[in-house]
C-alpha cells in the first residue's frame, strides 16, 4: 500500500508509530498546498491538518481512492457541503489531533454510513481496531478531554487548586495518563481552545463555553508549564 500524509511534525511522527506494523510505503510531505504531488500514484491519503484547511477538498474531490482526513474541528457533512461540487474520493473522519493518533483504537466518522463495510476492509488492511461515531465536531474523545481541561482551567482561575495540584490530583485520582494541564501541553494550547470553540460554536453548549485563562494562553501562544 503506497500512502502520502501530510501535516505537522508532531503528528506525521505519531502516524508513523501508528503505521509500524503495516506493510506501506508511506511518503510524508509537509503542511503546504499539494499541487506539486501526484496524487493518483497513492492508495491512501491521510490529511492530519485537514479541518484546519478544509480548502485542501479541491485537490481530493476527483480521486477514487480513500482519504483519511482529521476531523476534530469541524464536520464531514460540512466541508462536503461548502466544497459544493461532486466529491467522487471517499472521505472518512478521524480523530487525527496530537495524542490521539496512536491508540488502540481509532475514532472514526463516515459522511455515507452505507461506506461502513469498505471501512471495514481498510480498517483490516490497516491492521487498525476502530470506533464509528457520529460525524460531529469534537467527536467522543476530544470533548470529554478538552471539556476536563477547561473545567480544571476554571479551578485554577479561581484559586481553588494550582496546576500542578490539579494535574498530580487527576493522575492519582482517576489513572488518567496526564493531568489536564500536561495534556493540553502535549496536544497543543492551540488544538484546545481551536477545537473547543469549534464545538461551542456548533451546539452553543455552555459546558463549552471557553475558560478565560484557557482563552489568554491562547492568545499569547504560551503553554501552561
Amino acid at each position: 500500500m503506497k500512502i502520502l500524509a501530510r501535516g505537522e511534525k508532531i503528528r506525521t511522527e505519531e502516524l508513523k508509530l501508528k503505521l509500524s506494523s503495516v506493510v506501506c510505503d508511506l511518503k510524508i510531505m509537509d503542511d503546504t498546498d499539494l499541487s506539486s504531488a501526484n496524487l493518483m500514484e497513492y492508495d491512501l491519503i491521510i490529511d492530519l491538518a485537514f479541518d484546519e484547511h478544509p480548502n485542501q477538498l479541491n485537490f481530493y474531490a476527483g480521486l477514487t481512492i480513500p482519504v483519511i482526513v482529521s476531523c476534530a474541528k469541524t464536520q464531514l457533512a460540512k466541508a462536503v457541503y461548502d466544497y459544493g461540487k461532486q466529491i467522487n474520493c471517499w472521505i472518512i473522519g478521524m480523530n487525527c489531533l496530537p495524542t490521539f493518533i496512536n491508540r488502540d483504537l481509532a475514532e472514526i466518522s463516515l459522511n455515507n454510513n452505507a461506506d461502513k463495510q469498505k471501512l471495514d476492509a481498510l480498517m483490516k488492511q490497516l491492521n487498525w481496531k476502530y470506533k464509528l461515531v457520529e460525524d460531529r465536531v469534537g467527536m467522543i474523545t476530544p470533548r470529554i478531554i478538552f471539556m476536563i481541561i477547561n473545567e480544571a482551567c476554571y479551578t485554577v482561575q479561581e484559586g481553588t487548586a494550582s496546576l500542578e495540584d490539579i494535574d498530580t490530583s487527576m493522575k492519582l485520582g482517576t489513572n488518567y495518563p496526564f493531568g489536564p494541564f500536561e495534556w493540553a501541553n502535549k496536544i497543543g494550547v492551540k488544538h484546545v481552545h481551536e477545537t473547543l470553540e469549534a464545538i461551542y460554536n456548533d451546539t452553543h453548549d455552555e459546558r463549552y463555553k471557553i475558560c478565560p485563562l484557557l482563552k489568554t494562553k491562547y492568545l499569547k501562544g504560551e503553554s501552561f508549564f
